[in-house]
């Protein structure tokens, strides 16, 4: 069985400039703009290019979505906004399964807690992080425009707790 990979991107800052704005249509901040910008570059530079990238459709996310500008097909979603963990995971296991690569724009805390549950046994797997990855951080904090990058031999439909392995972490700030 191939190795597929999920890449789990929380959107870049966003803006609280208009506090009366709901906040699905809160914008990225001229600080998420940016940080969409080192995204792009290290996507394009590590060779990140996913077959399907799922994104919430909050504008933040689709600001995200076109600031980073992975490869793939971009399907926008309305389930993805507000989405659990659980949630993130159920849809994770409907892609088709000829699928090598998915990037999913999503929202904390449901991004961080689908990289712990996927690339830790339990949450508490340490044996298999990267060099310059600290897992600990990890666990403190995704912060907006973090990027980990995972992966599995499994089926997606069989995706589950300790599946995966962390292969990358970068965030906006050590990218600058």
């Amino acid at each position: 069985m191939s190795t597929k990979q999920l890449f789990v991107l929380r959107h870049a800052k966003s803006s609280w400039d208009d506090p009366g704005l709901d906040d699905h249509e809160r914008p990225l901040a001229p600080r998420g703009r940016r940080a969409a910008k080192l995204l792009a570059e290290h996507v394009r530079h590590a060779g990140i290019a996913p077959s399907q990238v799922l994104c919430s459709s909050s504008r933040r996310t689709r600001e995200t979505l076109e600031g980073v500008s992975p490869a793939g097909e971009a399907l926008i979603e309305d389930e993805l906004y507000g989405a659990s963990c659980d949630q993130l995971l159920e849809r994770l296991r409907g892609v088709p399964a000829g699928t090598e690569s998915v990037m999913v724009i999503g929202h904390n805390p449901a991004m961080q807690m689908l990289v712990l549950r996927l690339a830790g046994r339990n949450g508490a797997r340490t044996e298999q992080v990267p060099a310059g990855v600290d897992l600990d951080e990890l666990r403190r904090k995704f912060p907006t425009g973090a990027l980990a990058s995972l992966s599995f031999t499994c089926n997606w439909a069989e995706l589950s707790a300790g599946c995966a392995e962390l292969v990358d972490y970068v965030r906006p700030r050590t990218l600058a």
